[in-house]
């Protein structure tokens, strides 16, 4: 008379501390945390961005002070890290933004094929464009 129950599946509580470090994610959630993450850099760091153009703007006493800033020893190594995690930002949010919105635009781009690739593409290009912007700001080139 008793019937067999069907196997429900057994969810547990992620522990964070144990569980996360081992988690594999894919490359397009990696995309979309990076992407997200970047969004708030620049965010927080608009002020900074908006005192840097007005600094460079204003006369040119103020921007060659900007321009000993960026070439002076240990705070001009800082400044251009800092300027360089904007860049990366930047590069990583707009390409990441393009995906998004090509992903929005074709309904034949909604693929996990495509999502993986795609997501694979924005991570080299924007990195790939980071590092020739970053040995540009350093005077690589």
């Amino acid at each position: 008379m008793t019937e067999l129950a069907k196997q429900r599946p057994e969810f547990r509580n992620i522990h964070a501390l144990k569980d996360l470090p081992t988690y594999r994610l894919p490359a397009a959630g990696l995309v979309s945390i990076l992407h997200r993450i970047s969004g708030v850099l620049m965010f927080v760091l608009l002020p900074l961005i908006l005192w840097i153009f007005d600094t460079s703007v204003s006369s040119e006493i103020s921007s060659a002070r900007l321009r000993m800033a960026f070439s002076g020893g240990a705070s001009g190594v800082i400044l251009k890290l800092i300027a360089l995690g904007l860049i990366w930002a930047y590069l990583h949010h707009f390409i990441a933004g393009l995906r998004h919105l090509w992903m929005d635009v074709s309904h034949k781009a909604v693929s996990k094929s495509f999502g993986s690739t795609s997501a694979k593409v924005t991570l080299a290009v924007s990195l790939v464009l980071t590092v020739i912007l970053g040995a540009k700001l350093f005077g690589l080139y």
